[in-house]
């Protein structure tokens, strides 16, 4: 078995359009990225979502993907040459209903913003500096459709560095490197963090 390289790869970026769902299936598997997640954990409640892991989760996300179309894209694609390699999840803050319920993650303010929810990147390609390549991405995602903040929710870790699948909302160093900054913290492991960024108008 060939050493993993320490280098990042070459990446493109991709709305998860229809034309795109083979790639997330590649990408996320048999699992669903995580326990039949599917990327739908922030959408439903917890018993919804757990009644629903795996297939029935993937035919909702599914169903989100084929009504959204470009400009309403649930999330963002890395690939390298052909292959995804990365997923992150960018929408509007009330696509998450789960964020609004939430007493450590509920709205800091009034004022509109995008969430970043979800990053998992493919096992080879891990702690090679592409979370923060797909956080630059989403926020240029969200940025072209209108939003003029952009948040993230990641998890402090405590002691030693946290497994990988425990990160799905990504870590603090990721969103700093990416020019985000700490707005409020209502759990010791859970910093809610901002990057302002200047409207453009929709492509």
């Amino acid at each position: 078995m060939a050493a993993k390289q320490s280098t990042c790869p070459s990446l493109s970026f991709h709305p998860l359009t229809a034309e795109r769902w083979p790639d997330l299936e590649k990408l996320f598997g048999a699992r669903g990225a995580c326990g039949g997640c599917w990327c739908m954990w922030w959408r439903l409640t917890r018993s919804e979502f757990e009644k629903n892991k795996g297939a029935a989760n993937k035919r909702a996300f599914k169903k989100i993907v084929w009504k959204a179309g470009d400009d309403a894209a649930p999330g963002i694609l890395a690939c390298t040459g052909d292959e995804p390699i990365g997923w992150c999840a960018v929408g509007p803050r009330e696509t998450y209903p789960v964020l609004g319920r939430s007493p450590v993650l509920k709205p800091v303010d009034d004022r509109p913003v995008w969430s970043i929810t979800c990053l998992f990147i493919a096992r080879p390609y891990r702690r090679r500096g592409i979370s923060g390549r797909l956080i630059n991405a989403a926020v240029e995602f969200a940025r072209h459709r209108g939003a003029k903040i952009v948040e993230g929710y990641p998890v402090e870790p405590r002691g030693e560095t946290a497994p990988d699948a425990f990160v799905w909302t990504g870590l603090p160093s990721s969103y700093r490197n990416a020019g985000f900054r700490e707005v409020l913290r209502r759990s010791p492991t859970r910093p809610i963090l901002r990057r302002t960024v200047r409207r453009s108008p929709v492509r």
